[in-house]
């Protein structure tokens, strides 16, 4: 950073230092139930994008490896269901690094921090909608994340037709 940069950021850490002590001395009020709506789904809509990611990969790719390997392996089906874990440990370590983007895309659609103080951040209602709209957003993307399922029918109709 050059030297005025420096000064500005140092300006603006006293000022926000100044603002948070002035904070812990006064009683501050809990979050409104607009403020928790604010955090529930600003943290429900990134999980249901990595919901969705985690399981579409993990059900299409899993299958596909998973018939592979079996095939070209000859294994059981025991076998196949280790290797199918081994498989999904695999998929959710790619669809976690899918993560970063999907919360990058919903800022860039204009979802904004909760606007809260940082005793506001700490209160167990926040920590609590935060908490359920990660649980109800990554199940909600796990849900629509089945779609691949809708194509495996055709899969098997034309085996059996064969």
């Amino acid at each position: 950073l050059h030297s005025t940069e420096r000064s500005c950021l140092l300006r603006e850490l006293h000022r926000f230092e100044s603002i948070a002590i002035a904070q812990e001395k006064l009683e501050v009020a809990p979050p409104s139930p607009g403020q928790l709506r604010h955090v529930f789904f600003h943290n429900a809509l990134p999980f249901v994008g990595f919901g969705f990611l985690d399981n579409a990969i993990m059900i299409a790719a899993g299958t596909q490896i998973e018939l592979s390997i079996g095939v070209v392996l000859g294994i059981s089906t025991m076998a196949g269901k280790y290797c199918e874990i081994q498989n999904n440990l695999f998929l959710f370590s790619c669809s976690s690094s899918l993560a970063g983007y999907v919360e990058a895309l919903a800022s860039r659609l204009g979802l904004s921090i909760p606007d809260l103080t940082p005793k506001q951040a700490d209160m167990w209602q926040t920590r609590l909608s935060a908490h359920l709209g990660k649980a109800i957003g990554v199940t909600i993307g796990c849900i629509l994340g089945m779609f691949p399922l809708l194509f495996f029918g055709e899969e098997e109709e034309k085996l059996e037709e064969k």
